[in-house]
């Protein structure tokens, strides 16, 4: 996942990666023993995802206008 991604599909590729590398974060912590930095790197992958998922949203609707 290395430089800028400007095609629509590798963008949605490039997400999608993204949300399965969160998901399997989530099926691997254990609750019992999660700690305040398990929750605040959820977070900070969270906002990431927002951040390009809004990017990639300008990104479209410039080529599209």
């Amino acid at each position: 996942m290395g430089g800028p991604v400007y095609d629509k599909q590798e963008q949605m590729k490039y997400l999608h990666q993204r949300i399965e590398l969160l998901m399997t974060m989530l099926d691997n912590i254990n609750p019992e023993e999660a700690g305040v930095e398990d929750i605040d790197r959820i977070i900070d992958m969270l906002d990431d995802l927002e951040r390009k998922a809004k990017q990639y949203r300008q990104d479209w609707d410039g080529k599209d206008a």
